[in-house]
């Protein structure tokens, strides 16, 4: 069946090279195959027709049909024309108007002939009127098997080459005719579609291109959105599964007294319900005897960095080092810091490795670690270098994985005579069938519950015409002893207006606040510049930092309490979550202060009401994939994350991702070395899939 998939577009009827090139340039469309994947973007009723007496101006498109009365030509201008006929089936009259062609459709249609007439119908001079409708002889066409009418997607270069949404759908007319008399080789064993009550893949292309029902249309999409899918799914689990049995684990066997002692010395407060669960499925993984890819995700403050202390514990109790990853310098300080704060008392030599440690003191590190003497690392991309070599690396934690590549990941592998256990981390929560797929090669833990004590952050929305109260409220929170973010929208490094405005408000809040002491930060800045200014904020020499998104990610200063984002309206759901997590850290109640002007778009005032109802990251996600489809859900823009799904939408089809990975697995279980015949038609597909566009490295 691959042989007619592969056929070149250009030998279909109707085609030929000069259509081909276009629809190769504007639609990717180069062979039968692609021209069957380009599915419908919506229907129309074809099945129904309607009287014109009973037509009014708010009706979509509609089908009448009757006779032309007569035609009649208009003079617009220069060598332009208007033809209007009137038509009509008994039950009233209607113009069908033409700015165009007029020699051609007098030509074509006659005086007294039964047409079908299809358009939308709207009115001109108190009459009904058809602009440039579809008109088939009522004799030729036959209603009952049009059904529901498939509209293709077109671009403005094809509609000026005639290559109109109805050219397309005849030319998938003339495939599907040609496919629907073959055999057709199917992709999923009858035995797995009869058990998911999945139509066979020929049924669902006729039916996706040509259904007669809206349940037509629905059944096929179901079977072609689940191939798409569980392919996807099953790729990942298959990378998954090899990398497990090529890479056996250290085996961390015991809990031994370094984690002991912590725990029941150390700890400076009760685990949350969340937390627990967590470390239980990670000291499972680091005792399986297969490495760890374990990605956990929880929001701000949620205890994530205490868990990766308890889990280096294990891996230090059992003769093992283990490192911790961050993004950025400020960040690696701050963890460095919180956990020298965790193990006050304990014999435990913790060091720090970034780029600003030089000289002796680097010299010291890196003999440490090839002697085993440093237990701990905590750094940033410094700690991959060629130079930095350990004695036992046993884990290695990564914080905010989407800042490291997968290269740089499988770096980490080769410090280890084994691959280490690998712990990921990030605060931007992921909508379960999205992390199933971007991390489809990682399991996932979730950290759902804030430590006791925490107040949740109060979020509220002003109007720009009241920062004389928001300045007030400013104030007084600094009076209390408190500190403050200011975030101008600066979305891309590379606009100059938004740097203006930082530069102009930066000025103008210095103003408004004489009396305290501001940093400003923005990526513009020297590292060194910009580290600086963050470093007075974190010591409390600065009451308010004037910043864009560049504090996103990991500053942590849990005197501050309130957050104010200027131009809300231009921010992702996901990204106002985050600024809104660097607050929130302390004891003490916290805001986050969403700013807009008045003309918001629907689609904003969503946005903004979502954030204003929830500090539950999860649901945010879930909105935000939702409104926003899967690119750019982290804040860093991940491009649609490169799925060049053809059918299927991660954010409206979770429960078909959910099914198409559960079986899936069961297979990937039942077959681990892909051998099984019964089976073979997974692998023999998953090779062909592996040769079309298909961006299988984005998606694993």
């Amino acid at each position: 069946m691959s042989s007619i998939f592969e056929q070149d577009i250009m030998y279909l009827p109707g085609v030929g090279p000069k259509k081909k090139e276009i629809l190769s340039k504007e639609l990717g469309i180069n062979s039968f195959g692609d021209l069957l994947e380009n599915y419908p973007y919506k229907y129309v009723d074809r099945s129904k027709i309607y009287r014109i007496s009973d037509l009014s101006g708010e009706m979509p498109f509609v089908q009448i049909k009757g006779t032309i009365l007569s035609f009649e030509v208009f003079d617009t201008g220069k060598r332009q024309k208007r033809l209007v006929a009137h038509f009509s089936d008994g039950s009233g009259v209607v113009d069908l108007v033409w700015f165009r062609s007029a020699q051609y459709i007098i030509k074509s249609y006659h005086v007294g002939v039964e047409y079908i007439v299809f358009g939308k119908p709207g009115v001109y001079g108190g009459r009904y009127q058809f602009a440039h409708p579809d008109i088939d002889e009522a004799a030729k066409l036959q209603l009952s098997a049009m059904g529901m009418q498939p509209y293709y997607m077109t671009t403005e270069t094809m509609k000026k080459r005639g290559i109109t949404s109805r050219q397309v759908e005849k030319m998938t007319k003339t495939l599907v005719e040609k496919i629907s008399s073959m055999d057709f080789e199917e992709t999923l064993p009858d035995a797995m579609a009869s058990r998911l009550h999945l139509i066979s893949r020929k049924q669902a292309f006729c039916w996706i291109h040509y259904p007669k029902s809206a349940e037509e249309v629905q059944r096929a999409q179901v079977r072609l959105k689940f191939e798409e899918l569980f392919y996807v799914q099953l790729n990942i689990l298959r990378y998954a599964s090899d990398q497990r049995r090529k890479y056996r684990g250290y085996v961390f066997a015991h809990v031994g007294q370094l984690f002991n002692d912590f725990y029941t010395q150390n700890l400076p407060f009760e685990l949350t319900g969340a937390q627990k669960r967590v470390m239980h499925e990670i000291r499972a993984d680091m005792n399986s005897g297969r490495q760890m890819n374990r990605l956990l995700q929880g929001d701000v403050g949620s205890g994530k960095t205490l868990v990766a202390l308890m889990s280096m514990l294990i891996a230090l109790d059992n003769g093992f080092q283990a490192c911790i990853m961050a993004p950025t310098e400020i960040l690696a300080e701050q963890h460095l810091q919180t956990i020298k704060d965790f193990l006050k008392g304990m014999d435990i030599r913790v060091e720090l490795l970034t780029g600003i440690v030089k000289g002796k003191k680097r010299k010291e590190v890196l003999e440490g670690l090839v002697t085993g003497e440093v237990q701990i690392l905590v750094g940033t991309h410094a700690v991959l270098e060629d130079t930095v070599q350990f004695h036992r690396l046993g884990l290695a934690v990564v914080d905010e994985q989407h800042r490291f590549g997968v290269a740089q990941r499988a770096k980490l592998w080769m410090k280890s005579e084994n691959p280490p256990h690998v712990l990921v981390m990030t605060a931007t929560p992921i909508p379960r069938t999205l992390a199933m797929t971007i991390y489809g090669d990682l399991d996932v833990s979730v950290i759902d519950e804030l430590p006791p004590g925490r107040k949740p952050i109060q979020t509220v929305h002003k109007f720009d015409t009241q920062m004389t109260s928001l300045y007030a409220g400013i104030r007084q929170q600094i009076n209390q002893g408190r500190q403050v973010y200011i975030v101008f929208p600066l979305i891309k490094e590379s606009e100059k207006a938004d740097l203006k405005n930082l530069e102009d408000g930066f000025e103008a809040l210095r103003e408004v606040f004489p009396e305290y002491h501001m940093s400003k930060v923005h990526g513009k800045m020297k590292p060194v510049e910009k580290e600086a200014e963050m470093a007075k904020f974190v010591k409390g020499e600065t009451q308010i930092l004037v910043a864009t998104t560049v504090i996103e990610v990991g500053v942590n200063v849990p005197n501050a309490s309130v957050m104010v984002i200027l131009d809300a309206q231009r921010f992702g759901l996901s990204q106002l979550h985050q600024l809104r997590g660097r607050v929130g850290r302390g004891a003490d109640q916290s805001y986050c202060i969403l700013v807009t002007n008045y003309k918001l778009t629907q689609e904003t005032r969503k946005r903004i009401d979502i954030m204003c109802d929830t500090n539950d990251g999860f649901r945010i996600a879930e909105a935000d994939l939702k409104l926003r489809g899967p690119g750019d859900l982290e804040g860093t823009q991940q491009s649609g994350v490169a799925f060049d799904l053809k059918i299927a939408d991660i954010a409206r089809d979770g429960q078909i991702v959910q099914l198409a990975r559960e079986e899936a697995q069961q297979i990937i279980d039942a077959d681990p070395n892909c051998n099984l015949p019964q089976n073979s038609i997974f692998w023999n597909r998953l090779k062909e899939l592996r040769k079309t566009n298909i961006n299988w490295a984005a998606i694993s």
